[in-house]
């Protein structure tokens, strides 16, 4: 090797090591950054809702769990959201091709959400009804056919104890139709 072939690809070496670490550096402060604004965002708007005058009925109670529960749909979602960008966003400052990547990341989430589809409309109608405060824990309800009390809820499934003792687990995206007693 020449001396003007090892000094050119010296010189590139510390081109891309003075170039690319500082865009890494950057794109993860501003990643935390983002993250921390969002956190905080977020535990304002939960502190907000559930900060409203305690007056001990149970309508308070449910506003408050269904505030929390949305706070943490809300700080994964952007946990997540951010990490990806982050890594693909560093992973192209590194030489590497993120095209392919992005690419095989878009026909995986269609793979995903043909086969998956079940889950992500039981989990659609778990957030709007956890929004539209349908029902809660300790609600009589009925459920297309099943009648009883509501043990927990969740974004995929809800759990109600009919008065046999039997406990249904009723998939949020099955229910058509819903009657509760309990709300006035």
């Amino acid at each position: 090797m020449t001396l003007a072939a090892s000094s050119l690809s010296s010189n590139s070496l510390w081109l891309w090591f003075k170039n690319a670490p500082l865009h890494v550096l950057t794109i993860l402060v501003i990643s935390f950054v983002v993250l921390w604004v969002g956190r905080r965002a977020i535990a304002r708007i939960i502190a907000r809702l559930t900060s409203a005058p305690e007056n001990g009925t149970r309508h308070h109670q449910r506003r408050r769990e269904r505030a929390m529960t949305m706070g943490s749909i809300l700080r994964s979602t952007m946990n997540a959201a951010v990490g990806v960008v982050a890594l693909v966003m560093i992973l192209g400052e590194l030489g590497l091709n993120v095209a392919p990547i992005i690419a095989s990341a878009s026909v995986l989430g269609l793979a995903v959400s043909l086969g998956a589809q079940n889950i992500v409309k039981d989990m659609v109608s778990g957030i709007f009804m956890l929004f539209e405060d349908q029902y809660g824990v300790g609600d009589h309800i009925i459920i297309n056919e099943s009648e009883g009390t509501v043990e927990s809820v969740g974004l995929r499934v809800t759990t109600v104890r009919s008065a046999d003792g039997t406990l249904w687990y009723v998939r949020n995206g099955e229910i058509l139709k819903l009657g509760n007693k309990s709300q006035p």
